[in-house]
């Protein structure tokens, strides 16, 4: 039997991204399905994690923090994280210069993708600190981009400062976890 060769592969483009029906992710013209939908947890802790962004927030004027909103990286690469800071302004409908802050709640189907496709993208794309939401242990792990992600702590409970660029925020990770 004869093995198949990646440049026999389909590329998808955004132009076909936008066609497609349902919930998916591209990466570098891979598509991946983002189904089923999230579960209820996974939605009250996005929630929660967005009320305690709005509220750290507040005083900054340049970042604002949004859920599950497509970033368009490059023409073959599309995601949608579960929570992003933007400190940029959004030019059209999608972000397309990388967010300050991501925050991916884990799940048994997307724990792989966020741990290593996602965790190398958005280290290459720049985005200052990535952060694994892990509800099974309820708790956190926050890497920051220095020349690569280092991982600064893995908390359920304390409050841990980020320094955005444009503003300073303390986030206090027991707030998400009351659902």
């Amino acid at each position: 039997m004869a093995q198949i060769k990646l440049e026999d592969l389909p590329h998808y483009v955004y132009e076909d991204y936008e066609r497609w029906e349902g919930r998916w992710e591209l990466v570098h013209g891979i598509p991946y399905a983002m189904s089923p939908s999230p579960i209820y947890n996974h939605q009250r802790i996005s929630g929660q994690i967005m009320l305690h962004l709005d509220t750290v927030l507040k005083e900054c004027k340049e970042c604002q923090a949004v859920s599950a909103v497509d970033w368009i990286i490059a023409e073959d690469t599309v995601v949608c994280p579960d929570v992003m800071v933007i400190c940029d302004k959004v030019e059209g409908k999608y972000p397309t210069k990388p967010p300050v802050m991501i925050l991916e709640i884990l799940s048994p189907s997307t724990t792989k993708k966020d741990r290593n496709l996602k965790y190398q993208l958005y280290e290459s794309q720049g985005v200052k600190y990535y952060i694994l939401v892990d509800l099974l242990n309820t708790q956190a792990d926050v890497y920051e981009l220095k020349d690569h992600y280092v991982k600064v702590t893995q908390t359920s409970q304390n409050s841990i400062h980020f320094d955005l660029n444009k503003c300073q925020i303390d986030f206090d990770f027991s707030q998400i976890w009351k659902i």
